[in-house]
């Protein structure tokens, strides 16, 4: 190391301090291994408790296909209309006005900080496959803005600040300070493994240098009132290596807080302030359970603690059996955003904030990596085609911040929200989502999200794997592999056999295909693969009537259709002049009705339809009485027509109309 370089090291350990310390394994990385070595979502591959490991979202390249047009319209609309209407709002204006920039007032929620840090951090995921000099420039430029409002101690909030500097920590309950620190940190990971570049995570760290030695035991008490920091200071701990970030996430998640004063409202609606190992079940704010539910798994990923994976156990026990709606949605009450009791999943009334559905898909990510199971994956799956992406319309500028079930055609999306959470929590999930298809272990590759794509990759023991995929997934059953890559021993192609997958085949090389027994797991084919190899897997795939338990009182008596991972609803505007509430759907002795499906290229971006058969009520629902004897009035008479369905994801995108996903049924 020449002298300039000496001096350089020392005076930046004089202005960082303990923050100096941290960079030390960053800088290892950028200078010993090329951005490609960088960690993938999740930093794990040295977790002790992770059976997969991530790959980065950069190894895998998405072809033609369903998620490559929602990642681009993600990028070409939805990243520049959020970045417009954040500057609009004053959210970027806030960060000025702290640095001294721009003389304006504080506009928005205490959270809004959160808000563009989660469309940062979206940036920086699209950036790792996409070379968009707009939006790396709009990403430099919010850098610089962030940078400059940080205080010289690291603290940085442009709520509590300037006149409300005096409140710092104040308000752990509902002052999202350490909420906004997690995402800010997530945004500098996600930048600083595509890019190399660490300005954005040095503001993070500092930023949780200082919380880390202001709070926490033997100094002021604090719990993160909204779950969220925990994760990324697992995260953070992973990247750095540094250990009291580890530390610092398990006070938040393991420690009692009697000084607080928590209510046993507080303690049911924050999900945080006792341990996590307490809890029994979900209750209180959907989306803080579902993070405070990651930031354990990951937590319980470096640090083995059986109690918190007790709790883990029980939890996912609880929203699987009784509270996770057939959409992959959480939360039934719009009071307190909250999670109901057992079976409690009303349907219009349904809360089912996309952000919760987010929490939902990250955690049984979080959950699939620790356990290898393909049960967490399913449940990925499923939140990811319907309860995360009808959040979004179509064209990508519009926003759902609840998902019911079902509409009186007075439900639309809107462009902003005054608490703008969902928008970027959609986007960084789009853009970061190449990085879930993949996993490795030292079995070999699991894989276990279909679409065309090829992996160019690393097994555990060093040995280079690329692999092609083609689909036309989720529309179509058929999933062909290509091997583009020698192998020096024998290694595993782990893939998942979806729960919703009554029987499967496969054949490799064109042999005779093998009929598998594997639904609901993943099926191994193990050999020493050769470039050229091929494997084509073949799903079932037909349409498929669902009833939920009969204590979901609201859903008795009715079906919902699905076919693969996609839950259908019924829209007004597919059923003429008839009301989708005074449908009854057909079905014969065999539990269906030969029900057709249709690929329409020009529908919605392009869906298969599910064709019903339906019979409407004798006299429509609204005219007829409050109430009357069994039979009379209301029942579904006249002759049998055809209705089409179209999946829930892309309700609400042709107009304002009425909608169902649980539908009446009688028996032909």
């Amino acid at each position: 190391m020449n002298a300039q370089k000496t001096l350089t090291c020392f005076l930046i350990s004089i202005c960082l301090g303990p923050v100096a310390g941290s960079f030390s394994r960053l800088q290892a990385q950028s200078e010993s291994a090329g951005p490609w070595d960088r960690e993938g979502i999740l930093a794990n591959a040295k977790s002790p408790q992770t059976r997969w490991h991530s790959i980065p979202v950069r190894a895998v390249t998405l072809g033609p296909g369903f998620w490559t047009s929602r990642r681009d319209i993600n990028r070409l609309k939805s990243l520049p209309s959020m970045f417009n209407l954040l500057e609009e709002h004053g959210v970027i204006d806030n960060f000025r006005r702290l640095s001294g920039r721009k003389q304006v007032e504080r506009k928005g929620p205490l959270y809004t900080d959160s808000d563009l840090y989660k469309w940062m951090e979206a940036v920086a995921w699209t950036l790792h496959q996409d070379n968009d000099p707009a939006l790396r420039a709009l990403l430099d430029r919010m850098i610089g803005e962030v940078s400059a409002a940080q205080g010289k101690d690291g603290y940085l909030n442009t709520y509590y600040a300037l006149e409300r500097a005096n409140e710092r920590f104040t308000n752990f309950r509902h002052g999202h300070e350490l909420y906004c620190l997690g995402h800010l940190l997530q945004a500098g990971l996600a930048e600083y493994r595509g890019s190399g570049n660490r300005r954005l995570l040095e503001v993070g760290i500092r930023y949780a240098d200082y919380v880390t030695g202001t709070l926490g035991p033997g100094k002021k008490p604090a719990m993160t009132g909204h779950p969220e920091l925990d994760m990324a200071l697992v995260e953070l701990y992973r990247s750095t290596g540094e250990r009291r970030y580890l530390d610092f996430a398990g006070y938040l998640l393991n420690t009692e807080r009697p000084e607080l004063k928590l209510s046993p409202d507080d303690i049911s609606y924050l999900f945080s302030g006792i341990p996590f190992m307490s809890r029994q079940r979900f209750e209180g704010h959907s989306v803080r359970a579902m993070y405070a539910s990651c930031g354990a798994a990951d937590f319980y990923s470096e640090s083995g603690d059986a109690q918190i994976k007790g709790a883990l156990d029980r939890l996912w026990q609880d929203l699987i059996s009784s509270k996770m709606y057939i959409t992959g949605g959480v939360g039934s009450r719009e009071s307190g955003e909250s999670i109901g009791e057992p079976y409690e999943l009303p349907n219009e009334q349904a809360y089912t904030e996309t952000c919760a559905a987010i929490g939902n898909f990250m955690w049984s990510w979080r959950m699939s990596m620790v356990t290898g199971e393909a049960r967490f994956a399913d449940v990925c799956e499923r939140a990811l085609y319907n309860g995360v992406l009808s959040g979004v319309s179509l064209s990508g500028d519009l926003y759902f911040y609840r998902n019911p079930l079902s509409s009186l055609g007075h439900t639309v999306r809107q462009p902003w929200y005054s608490t703008t959470c969902c928008p970027p929590n959609i986007q960084r999930t789009l853009a970061s989502l190449p990085g879930y298809f993949y996993s490795t272990s030292r079995e070999g590759l699991w894989v276990h999200l279909y679409h065309d794509s090829e992996l160019d990759w690393r097994l555990e023991d060093g040995q280079k794997i690329r692999l092609a995929q083609q689909t036309r997934y989720p529309w179509d059953n058929v999933v062909d592999f290509t091997v583009k890559s020698d192998s020096t021993t024998p290694y595993g192609l782990f893939f998942r056999i979806p729960g919703w997958c009554q029987s499967a085949r496969v054949r490799v090389n064109g042999d005779e295909f093998q009929t598998l027994d594997d639904s609901g797991n993943y099926h191994e084919l193990r050999r020493a693969w050769k470039t050229g190899d091929r494997v084509r897997l073949e799903f079932q795939m037909p349409v498929q009537l669902m009833e939920a338990n009969p204590r979901v009182r609201e859903d008795f008596g009715r079906v919902a259709f699905m076919r693969g991972p996609l839950v259908y609803c019924l829209e007004g505007i597919d059923t003429g002049n008839i009301s989708p509430f005074d449908l009854t759907v057909l079905v014969d002795k065999s539990g269906h009705r030969g029900f057709a499906t249709e690929f329409h290229p020009e529908l919605l971006g392009g869906v298969t339809v599910i064709r019903a058969r339906v019979l409407a009520a004798a006299k429509p629902s609204v005219r007829a009485s409050l109430y009357q004897p069994l039979g009379q009035e209301v029942a579904a008479t006249g002759t049998p027509f055809n209705v089409t369905l179209i999946p829930y994801y892309a309700w609400a995108n042709r107009g304002a109309a009425e909608m169902e996903v649980w539908l009446p049924w009688k028996r032909e």
